[in-house]
């Protein structure tokens, strides 16, 4: 059907060819200096709450020997997850641009089949011999459920940063006027409404300045905790790991771990970040600034309190910070606390804007408005509905858990279960992408997998008082991206199987069959044969050929032919399927409106596993030789590009192949620029032709429980899908206006 193409570079559509960010000297010094406003606010702003987390505000002052043992355990925490973990193995397995995040790993180890990536350096010379290691099949679906849990643990985390975080900092007010005390949960609703309401502007202005403000709450965190360690330098016996051993032998008191863990939300950002900066930028600003200063930070808190108990036990963040209650040095670290804690919340906040459309460019959840932000920089995106269940989430939950105390108890096992999967996924990676001996991949989940499920487990025992938030909340966002991602696989599975050749019914003026009159080329594909007289053909008549009911008798069907005039306008027929074929939305239109657009593009969009796409390969352009004016555009994506059709840019590789058609003949040289020129005048205002699927569910064969499974399985599609789809039409996440876009009814059978 085509015979060239324009848009694929040296590489294959779609190759990856964005590496991660290199940078030497000053650069990455100001790139390790940028990633403190985005990367550590969440894990920066835990001093806040994490003592009051393992002991109660309301509470026994606890012995000299389990504050020591509580310490430790919080510094080895640090140590070995955040630091070793994340830090010096995880950033290591990001993907070729240099991403991270789990389902970053879940697309690396199973790719869609179209895509064939790259392999690493390490990948060959340890493949050379076992190239044939492939993951299991067998594991494809529970792993993209257990990569949808994590991410949709997430997205709840999202929801209890912001309630916890800003709660734990405006209630230090109390410290200083204990009459505001009962105001906290007033003051923290206004503060989180202007964050929300604040999403439309944007965060381009603020996001310069998140990187400075960070840097002096770190710093004067450590300069607090340095202060504190001179009340008892004792307190560095911390950094033996028996004492943390010894603490939970002599206390048994395992739920203690629940309130480590709260130490360590927000490293799963180090990793989920890595391709905004890179590998090198975020060791050097966390080994040499933020390790240090949350050391300090939590040392000096527990020298307080070996020798304050009674009086800091309260709240031991605000109580332990020098001098009067109501001094100078107590306000300016309240006043940052505040701007940190909105910070961290500012970031998840905008994680959960590009996971949601990572999800959906993945259909793995309906599609949705966005809103680009930023002119300037890719992925700076607002969605409304999801700052709208953010912000009523977020509120509700400080209004019924009333304080940060029981907040914390609900904060923590999102944060468990998605360092779990990480770690599953890592150890996967390293045997089926990496190659590396299976010994490799069975130590690491071995002994990362076991600290990870030590704090599941002691999140899990925190259910019944509050844990069961996040859980009911990623339960019900991973049933609903599951049951998305196993509809829109049936649907798409019918797309490709109805996709038709054009030699099949449409036919030139003067064929005698639905093939037209044909001749065999190479290879055993018919195609129409059509008048080369020289022209562009696009004057000459052609038929919609499309099989009529059948008679009153039922003998047989009968070929009906109608004739096709052409509209003035430029028309898209969107379609998702990388298989060969036009998609149903044209059949459709066809059918309903039998006419042929001026111009025509058949497109088709691809998401490929990785986060972006570079511009010289986001088209692939190509001449449909039967259908004149027509054109087949592929579309590649990355699961973070923005879904929008760039019209200049399909234009003007159109135009550029039309050229190359017209170099051999002078003649067709003024001919090709009126026709560029009508096609530019007309892609102001282009048409996007969509087919809306009418879903119908197939009947299944299950023997006795086969009546059964067909009613679950009709309601499921017709019913909850099929509303649904309704609901959240495609074409909903573009910036088309809904007058340029027009919905073809397709009956689906799936």
């Amino acid at each position: 059907m085509s015979t060239a193409s324009v848009g694929s570079s040296d590489l294959k559509p779609g190759h990856p060819r964005r590496r991660p960010l290199q940078a030497a000297g000053l650069a990455l010094a100001i790139l390790s200096f940028q990633t403190l406003g985005i990367i550590y606010s969440d894990i920066g702003t835990s001093p806040l709450y994490v003592l009051n987390g393992i002991w109660s505000s309301s509470g026994p002052v606890p012995p000299k020997d389990d504050v020591i043992g509580g310490i430790s355990a919080i510094i080895w925490a640090l140590t070995l997850l955040p630091l070793c973990k994340y830090v010096l193995i995880c950033l290591r397995f990001g993907t070729h641009e240099g991403e991270g995040g789990p389902f970053a790993l879940y697309q690396g180890i199973y790719p869609p089949k179209f895509f064939e990536t790259t392999p690493t350096h390490d990948s060959m010379m340890a493949g050379r011999k076992k190239r044939d290691i492939k993951p299991p099949k067998s594991l494809r679906w529970p792993m993209l459920i257990w990569a949808l849990f994590g991410t949709s643990l997430t997205m709840a985390d999202g929801v209890l940063t912001a309630a916890v975080s800003v709660t734990s900092a405006v209630g230090g007010i109390a410290v200083a006027k204990p009459s505001v005390a009962s105001h906290v949960v007033a003051i923290s609703t206004a503060f989180l409404l202007v964050l929300f309401l604040s999403q439309p502007l944007g965060t381009a202005r603020l996001s310069f300045v998140f990187a400075p403000l960070t840097f002096v709450w770190l710093l004067l965190l450590a300069a607090t905790g340095i202060y504190n360690i001179t009340k008892h330098p004792g307190i560095f016996r911390a950094f033996d790991p028996s004492r943390a051993i010894m603490y939970f032998v002599r206390t048994g008191e395992y739920d203690t771990l629940a309130g480590v863990l709260l130490a360590i939300t927000g490293c799963e950002a180090l990793f989920a970040n890595l391709g905004q900066f890179n590998m090198i930028s975020i060791q050097i600003s966390f080994t040499t600034l933020v390790y240090p200063s949350l050391v300090l930070a939590y040392l000096g808190q527990g020298s307080r309190l070996i020798v304050d108990g009674e009086n800091v036990i309260s709240n031991v963040f605000y109580r332990t910070i020098p001098g009067e209650h109501n001094g100078p040095l107590f306000w300016i670290l309240y006043v940052y606390a505040i701007i940190a804690t909105l910070i961290a919340s500012q970031a998840m906040i905008t994680a959960s804007f590009s996971l949601v459309q990572q999800l959906v460019n993945m259909r793995s959840l309906p599609p949705v408005h966005m809103v680009h932000t930023s002119d300037k920089t890719q992925g700076q995106l607002y969605i409304p509905v999801v700052n709208w269940i953010l912000m009523i989430a977020t509120i509700v939950l400080v209004a019924a858990f009333n304080d940060a105390t029981q907040l914390t108890n609900a904060y923590g096992f999102a944060v468990a279960t998605v360092m779990f999967t990480t770690t599953v996924l890592i150890a996967l990676q390293m045997r089926y992408v990496k190659l590396l001996p299976v010994i490799v991949s069975i130590l690491f989940l071995g002994f990362f997998g076991f600290l990870d499920g030590l704090f599941w487990g002691a999140s899990l025992k925190k259910i019944p008082h509050g844990a069961w938030v996040p859980l009911m909340l990623g339960i019900i966002l991973l049933a609903l991206m599951t049951f998305w991602t196993w509809a829109k696989g049936l649907e798409d599975r019918f797309d490709r199987k109805s996709r038709k050749r054009l030699e099949g019914f449409i036919v030139p003026e003067g064929a005698n069959a639905a093939f037209g009159e044909s001749e065999k080329h190479e290879g055993g594909e018919f195609v129409a044969v059509q008048e080369q007289d020289g022209s562009d053909n696009t004057n000459k008549t052609l038929y919609f050929v499309t099989p009529s009911l059948p008679d009153v008798n039922g003998v047989g069907e009968k070929e009906e032919r109608r004739a096709l005039s052409r509209l003035p306008l430029l028309a898209i027929f969107h379609g998702v399927s990388h298989e060969r074929g036009v998609p149903p939305s044209f059949t459709g239109f066809l059918r309903q409106w039998p006419s042929l657009p001026t111009f025509g593009v058949f497109l088709t969009t691809r998401v490929l596993p990785v986060p972006h796409v570079d511009d010289v390969d986001r088209y692939v352009v190509s001449r449909v030789e039967v259908l004149p004016g027509f054109y087949g555009v592929a579309q590649f994506l990355g699961f973070r590009d923005e879904a929008a059709l760039r019209m200049d840019e399909i234009v003007a590789r159109i135009g550029a192949l039309e050229e190359r058609y017209a170099e051999a003949d002078e003649n067709k040289h003024a001919a090709v620029h009126r026709r560029v020129a009508q096609l530019q005048e007309l892609a102001r205002h282009p048409t996007h032709i969509i087919p809306h699927y009418a879903p119908k569910s197939r009947g299944l064969v299950l023997g006795r429980l086969t009546p059964i499974a067909s009613y679950l399985r009709r309601v499921l599609i017709e019913d909850i899908y099929g509303r649904f789809s309704i609901m959240f039409p495609e074409g909903e996440a573009w910036l088309a206006p809904a007058d340029e876009i027009i919905h073809v009814g397709v009956t689906a059978t799936i």
